[in-house]
């Protein structure tokens, strides 16, 4: 599997004011409030320049990657008030600490930290921003028109956070509606569907999975009992609906 990466990064909401100018530019937000621009063929005709105006209100890295499998390499610089400060540094041999690979020791040179010291792999800010959701540059424009409706950086993680927390709700509750394998339920679905007055679909699932819940935790029940139980749940569902 390939990864190619040609870009500049820099914190978002910056960097994307900063490219307002630059035709075709793209700012695709990546964690700790900074952003990903990729280059062009256009903006690399004259990169200097471009990095020139980038970096006059505060510090951006030029970053490149080219891997095929496990093989590849890097090379990165870090411009600060229009003047290159460090770089280009450049390697195909990744033998070294994680923290001296030319894109992580760019990354710090902007001020990043890893947001869990101590962790898994703690040192690489690479994968710590998240310079591996995309792998080429029409996979970063693609993030970059996604966020392109966000006013800012808190805008557009608020909208994330939302979308993630409701990706997460309908998991639980796909989850819940689930059959488990090898439980007896005192009700079939059909059964069910009667009892509740309610259509086949996910309710219907989600309410023998509930009988099948209560034979697990209190042993077989009668059909009485099971459509009792039944009923006060699909109240109490009810009733949170009609709260949410």
């Amino acid at each position: 599997m390939s990864y190619r990466l040609d870009a500049v990064v820099g914190e978002f909401d910056r960097l994307r004011g900063r490219a307002g100018g630059v035709p075709s530019a793209a700012v695709a937000p990546l964690g700790e409030r900074m952003g990903l621009l990729p280059l062009s063929d256009d903006s690399r005709h004259d990169l200097p320049r471009l990095l020139r105006g980038l970096s006059q209100e505060g510090a951006v890295a030029r970053l490149e990657a080219d891997f095929w499998g496990g093989d590849g390499e890097q090379t990165a610089s870090v411009w600060r008030g229009g003047l290159r400060e460090w770089g280009p540094v450049h390697t195909s041999e990744f033998d070294r600490p994680r923290a001296e690979w030319p894109i992580n020791a760019a990354l710090a040179r902007l001020g990043l930290t890893h947001p869990r010291p101590g962790g898994p792999e703690h040192d690489d800010l690479f994968a710590a921003v998240g310079l591996g959701r995309a792998r080429d540059e029409e996979e970063w424009r693609r993030a970059a028109l996604k966020a392109s409706g966000a006013a800012d950086y808190d805008t557009w993680y608020a909208a994330e956070q939302a979308a993630r927390a409701s990706r997460e709700r309908e998991a639980a509750d796909r989850a819940l509606s689930e059959r488990l394998p090898g439980v007896p339920a005192a009700l079939d679905g059909k059964q069910v569907i009667a009892l509740l007055g309610i259509p086949p679909g996910r309710a219907v699932g989600a309410a023998v999975r509930h009988l099948q819940q209560l034979h697990l935790d209190h042993g077989p029940l009668s059909r009485e009992a099971a459509e009792s139980a039944l009923l006060a749940w699909a109240a109490t569902r009810d009733g949170r609906s009609r709260c949410q």
